[in-house]
């Protein structure tokens, strides 16, 4: 297994408006410049699933494992024998809203996805929860 994560606290946005950026799937595009589209029919909530496309790359279908409405929700994508798992935090604290995204790969095939996708989802995670918050405090 191989897991990384990143944190920022802000005082910018409120969890509310984080949470509505990300419920918002088919909206992804306005404020993430590494899709090209993102899908969702139906609510944002455990069970449902959403398309979206990297720029360049294929349809991945993501499904929502857990969804706790301003707190949380992790979701998961499938690679032939490895899994990724996409976890999105909104926690108050004393010092401002604590954003956290945990990405952890499982499976036999885990090391080539971390190589081919999930790296690179870890490096640009600074620049885009900055770019998260920009959009959410628009809201």
């Amino acid at each position: 297994m191989w897991s990384r994560s990143h944190s920022v606290t802000t005082k910018t946005v409120t969890k509310e408006q984080m949470w509505n950026l990300f419920a918002d799937v088919n909206n992804w595009h306005i404020w993430d410049t590494g899709i090209e589209y993102a899908k969702l029919e139906g609510n944002f909530e455990k069970g449902n699933h959403f398309l979206l496309r990297p720029k360049g790359g294929p349809d991945v279908k993501v499904e929502l494992l857990e969804v706790v409405e301003n707190k949380r929700f992790l979701d998961v994508t499938k690679f032939p024998l490895a899994k990724m798992y996409d976890e999105h935090l909104f926690e108050e604290t004393p010092d401002g809203l604590k954003i956290t995204n945990i990405i952890t790969v499982k499976g036999i095939l885990g090391f080539l996805w971390v190589k081919l996708v999930a790296q690179k989802i870890v490096d640009a995670l600074p620049a885009d929860v900055q770019g998260q918050i920009k959009a959410a405090s628009k809201i």
